[in-house]
């Protein structure tokens, strides 16, 4: 391991390897408490997180449905619940994984919050992506609809004095992979830490259908480009940025590549700059 990789894994607090199936199952029961303890501090009773039809997602919902579950049973508090938002932008392309994820979360309470109005109203009144090149147009207003689905989760959130939960783990981490104030912003992320690798084998463990926990990674923001692969942003792979994480030898072009992308998007990972 290079001090670089060292120097980043400690930064972004990467979970070991697990070593066995007990210790993965430990894992599980140490994110599950972390959630239970953080809602139980706040002095509030419901969880809330949008679920995209993703990996990410399903596997911190069900963590979250299930924390819930145990603390009803532990305090005899019906009070505690887990709200799964769905929040498309018109038509889903991959509605069908959507569904799935919703059906494996199995959440108490389900809603839906179409953001296309919200995200068209915002366009036709901001000057500024006039002139733009259709692809800095996409790009922009992708980062507006994952800004606008964390406003959607917190007013939610804010109606029922719950706290919104996130999705970031160390492989999206340590890419800057995420948009800052849209699905960087929560107030609890039991995701954090795990590589991908991690993650799907929570989701595995939890009872996740295989195809949500091999799907293939995606922001799916960009219209021009639905459903592009998180990898093709990237230009490494998760199994090379895992690899990183977990001080593996990767090659000089991943390598060169996970550390130049960590370094740009320091900014993201950190509280506003103050004077």
């Amino acid at each position: 391991m290079s001090n670089r990789q060292a120097e980043i894994a400690a930064a972004l607090a990467v979970t070991p390897a697990f070593k066995d199936q007990a210790a993965l199952a430990a894992e599980v029961e140490r994110r599950k408490a972390f959630i239970k303890n953080t809602l139980k501090a706040s002095g509030l009773k419901v969880l809330v997180l949008g679920i995209s039809g993703g990996v990410d997602s399903s596997t911190a919902g069900r963590l979250a449905q299930l924390s819930v579950e145990e603390l009803r049973k532990e305090t005899g508090d019906s009070a505690y619940r887990f709200v799964a938002v769905r929040l498309p932008h018109g038509v889903q392309h991959d509605e069908a994984d959507a569904a799935a994820a919703m059906r494996f979360v199995a959440a108490d309470e389900e809603a839906t919050v179409n953001i296309a109005g919200a995200v068209k109203g915002l366009a036709e009144t901001v000057s500024h992506l006039e002139g733009l090149t259709p692809a800095r147009r996409d790009f922009v207003m992708g980062n507006t609809k994952a800004r606008i689905r964390m406003v959607a989760q917190y007013t939610i959130a804010n109606a029922y004095d719950g706290l919104v939960i996130g999705t970031d783990h160390a492989a999206e981490a340590v890419m800057g992979f995420f948009t800052k104030f849209g699905d960087g912003a929560c107030d609890l992320a039991p995701l954090s830490g795990l590589v991908k690798h991690q993650v799907r084998a929570i989701a595995q463990f939890l009872g996740g259908p295989e195809s949500l926990v091999m799907k293939v990674p995606t922001a799916d923001l960009e219209e021009l480009n639905p459903g592009k692969p998180d990898e093709h942003a990237h230009g490494v792979s998760y199994a090379q940025i895992d690899a990183f994480l977990h001080g593996e030898a990767v090659s000089q072009e991943a390598y060169d590549i996970i550390v130049r992308t960590y370094d740009k998007t320091q900014h993201k990972r950190v509280l506003p700059f103050a004077p």
